[in-house]
């Protein structure tokens, strides 16, 4: 060969090894590029659905919608009892008057007996001293009221209460702490309280979505979260045990990924507790 097909043959070996070299840089960084985005794909989910737990309009619009209804609803029934209550007062308050025009018709009497007034003192002394007597000795015996929480749904509880410990959530990717358990339940399923109690407030919790707190005797509080509906009670009424306050959801945002449940939790003097050790 001559030199010149020798020089050409050499500077096309060095253009494929340029192009080999080329190749496999162009390879790496595709892969680093792509690693990367990925990464960042991921953390950009992991703060969309964080953010999502902090906005309280956590479920479909047409729950939202029936919530809201059932909600002015309510406040409508609550608005026409304390107008049927105003007008059957009005007789009362009349009464009331002429009790307190006789009453004061009397004290004026018992003044005049200057001798009579420091007997009916003490009289009247010793009976208030009885009464709250009686008034302490009633509270102690509904203080003591004994309860016999029943479970709010039947079904397997597949996370369970972990204050001082530490369980897996799938939702947020991460251990974390469970102060309630979650008792697997088909999305509509009733939900029952677990005590006789007054329905303290209904609200939407960005965490754990439509929630129900019932507060009961012997500072005792149960919660019912993940909900889908709340039509059944309102605020201030008296619930039974076993009586139908909602049923089952996919509203808490923190538990989104894991199966359809209901989060119930307990407390004690505002203390969280175990429900597994009251649920009978």
């Amino acid at each position: 060969m001559s030199r010149r097909e020798l020089l050409e043959e050499k500077k096309m070996k060095n253009l494929i090894y340029v192009f080999a070299i080329a190749v496999v840089i162009s390879i790496v960084t595709f892969i680093l590029v792509f690693v990367s985005y990925n990464k960042k794909l991921k953390e950009q989910s992991r703060e969309s659905l964080l953010e999502l737990g902090k906005v309280n309009s956590i479920v479909p619009n047409n729950e939202i919608s029936q919530t809201s209804y059932s909600e002015d609803k309510g406040k409508e029934d609550v608005q026409e009892d304390n107008t049927s209550n105003t007008s059957n007062n009005v007789k009362p308050n009349i009464e009331n008057k002429k009790t307190v025009k006789n009453t004061e018709a009397v004290s004026s009497v018992v003044n005049k007996e200057e001798s009579n007034s420091i007997e009916n003192e003490e009289v009247v002394q010793n009976n208030e001293n009885t009464i709250a007597v009686e008034n302490n000795t009633s509270t102690e015996v509904l203080q003591n009221k004994e309860l016999e929480f029943g479970v709010p749904v039947s079904g397997e509880i597949i996370k369970d209460f972990a204050k001082d410990t530490l369980v897996y959530s799938n939702t947020l990717e991460e251990w974390t702490t469970h102060t309630g358990i979650d008792i697997k339940a088909d999305k509509t399923t009733v939900v029952l309280s677990a005590e006789e109690g007054v329905i303290e407030s209904i609200k939407n919790d960005p965490r754990y979505g439509i929630s129900i707190v019932i507060k009961h005797e012997n500072g005792f509080k149960t919660v019912y979260s993940n909900l889908l509906t709340t039509e059944f009670i309102k605020e201030g009424e008296t619930v039974e045990k076993g009586q139908t306050i909602a049923t089952v959801g996919d509203s808490a945002s923190f538990e989104i990924l894991d199966e359809s449940h209901l989060h119930f939790e307990m407390y004690k003097d505002g203390e969280s507790v175990n429900p597994t050790i009251y649920l009978k």
